[in-house]
């Protein structure tokens, strides 16, 4: 069971977990954790060992894996709730995720890939929003080109800008930085801190370096064998 509490009092975040998972036959255990975020900062840093339950963490907030019992609550909606047999599916959290390697797809151009899963939206709705995040991560230059020519640093600038177009309330961050040379990650820390100062998105950022999370600025919490700790 991991169970943590964790607040953003100056914007509307709030986020409570309680939940039990199972994965590759290891249970994440029990754990109680109360953590308010302080108000200079809207980042929310969990380090940890690999296989202590991060990413877990993060799959289970966005969606894309079911508890076996406990509940999710985010700005007083109901994510899951084993009593009440309550689960929101992934596409109506509003929650961003972006994972070390970007995922992007290879055969689609980076406006493509952008773009990709927001048909509802009015073409000129998703014009507006598309050069807004261009603009915000400097990524005018690379519109037109496809995945596969891209660096490491411009590809997760790409998958970062992609989970921002879906508005999301809550950006998920998992080890963005870690398939990167230290000059790439030098590159890309100051567009996370452009998105926590001008968009002021709260984010949960998993990493195994301090450095990263200090730089932002994050109110750091430690995870141990599925133990979320101050």
């Amino acid at each position: 069971m991991l169970s943590c509490d964790i607040r953003y009092w100056r914007g509307n975040f709030e986020l409570n977990v309680s939940f039990q998972a199972h994965v590759h036959t290891q249970a994440i255990n029990q754990s109680q954790s109360q953590t308010q975020l302080q108000n200079q900062s809207q980042v929310v840093g969990i380090l940890g060992a690999s296989g202590a339950g991060k990413s877990t963490l993060l799959k289970v907030l966005a969606g894309l894996l079911k508890p076996q019992q406990g509940r999710i609550d985010f700005n007083g909606q109901s994510f899951f709730d084993s009593q009440t047999r309550t689960f929101m599916p992934s596409y109506q959290r509003h929650v961003g995720l972006v994972f070390q390697d970007g995922q992007l797809f290879p055969h689609l151009s980076v406006q493509q890939n952008l773009l990709y899963g927001y048909r509802h939206l009015k073409p000129a709705q998703r014009r507006f929003e598309l050069a807004q995040i261009v603009a915000l991560l400097e990524i005018e230059a690379l519109i037109d080109r496809r995945t596969t020519e891209l660096s490491g640093g411009e590809a997760q600038r790409v998958a970062l800008g992609r989970a921002l177009l879906y508005s999301p309330q809550l950006l998920l961050l998992d080890e963005p930085l870690s398939a990167l040379d230290v000059r790439l990650k030098q590159q890309i820390l100051p567009f996370f801190a452009r998105i926590r100062d001008e968009i002021h998105m709260p984010m949960i950022y998993v990493t195994h370096q301090p450095a990263e999370l200090e730089f932002l600025g994050a109110q750091i919490l430690h995870m141990q064998h599925g133990r979320l700790i101050d």
